[in-house]
């Protein structure tokens, strides 16, 4: 099974062998936090259980970390734990359409050494749009135990990556819209502008004009400038968007790809962090 699934694919998963598989609901609205939730309990896949961006899948922001933060090990392993994941649990995760917030699911996971985790392609609209079944119920979970087993070098903090500016062997990714990158606008954080040095691969070009995501000879040609012997390491504005990127430069074959998961709401928390403005070179 590729990351990328199907609604078919999951219709047959939840008709045949229900008990393997665990369904996330991650949808999402940065600008309402609860709004996700509510379109949870309107309607959601069936079995599907729902974790907030902001509540379950970070931990509480402090003055560095940036605005989404990685939990803590212990409390994600435990939260897993709880829904009935485990190492060998298959994990199907969805958000409204694209992808951004169930990248983030797939991230974390993979993080944790977790390796049967899938994305619904399309999300909950393409389900909806299949004409299947809905469910307004709040399922119940049978707890089991999940052990993380962590792949350290996949997360990089600030500092490991003020180390990097300027490495020949380090490639800096900027998954935000080009006036973030540039500083033509910041909605969000303090400062505007990127990393130095880092280039601009917005995120949502890795969807095709349907809104599906790009697959094979495309997904190569929309990273054919990018080096396969070099340390990738991605970033956004908190660590969210980010991960659609790292997910498809795994699938397109590239091996070293790490994140910044503090990312650029981190970066700029640092008053003596470095900063480039202006359109990519």
């Amino acid at each position: 099974m590729n990351t990328l699934i199907k609604t078919h694919e999951l219709q047959h998963l939840l008709e045949t062998d229900p008990n393997s598989v665990v369904v996330i609901d991650v949808r999402y609205v940065l600008t309402e936090p609860e709004k996700g939730r509510e379109l949870y309990h309107a309607a959601h896949i069936p079995g599907a259980i729902y974790l907030s961006l902001g509540k379950d899948l970070s931990s509480t922001g402090g003055e560095h970390g940036g605005r989404h933060p990685i939990p803590e090990t212990e409390t994600i392993s435990k939260l897993l734990g709880e829904l009935g994941i485990d190492q060998d649990t298959t994990v199907i995760a969805y958000d409204q359409k694209n992808g951004s917030f169930a990248s983030r699911l797939w991230w974390q996971l993979d993080y944790l050494g977790h390796n049967k985790t899938h994305i619904l392609e399309g999300g909950f609209e393409a389900w909806q749009e299949a004409g299947l079944p809905t469910s307004t119920e709040n399922p119940t979970t049978e707890p089991s135990s999940f052990v993380p087993n962590l792949k350290q070098g996949q997360r990089l903090t600030r500092d490991e990556v003020l180390q990097r500016i300027g490495r020949e062997d380090s490639v800096i990714i900027d998954a935000r819209a080009p006036k973030r990158y540039s500083g033509a606008t910041e909605p969000l954080d303090a400062k505007g502008g990127h990393i130095p040095g880092a280039i601009n691969y917005f995120w949502e070009d890795l969807l095709d004009d349907s809104g599906n995501w790009k697959k094979g000879e495309a997904l190569a040609e929309h990273f054919h400038g990018l080096p396969r012997d070099k340390e990738l390491i991605v970033y956004c504005g908190s660590g969210v968007t980010a991960c659609p990127n790292v997910l498809a430069l795994k699938e397109a074959g590239f091996e070293d790809v790490k994140l910044y998961s503090g990312s650029w709401s981190d970066w700029v928390s640092y008053e003596d962090s470095p900063i480039e403005v202006g359109e990519q070179k």
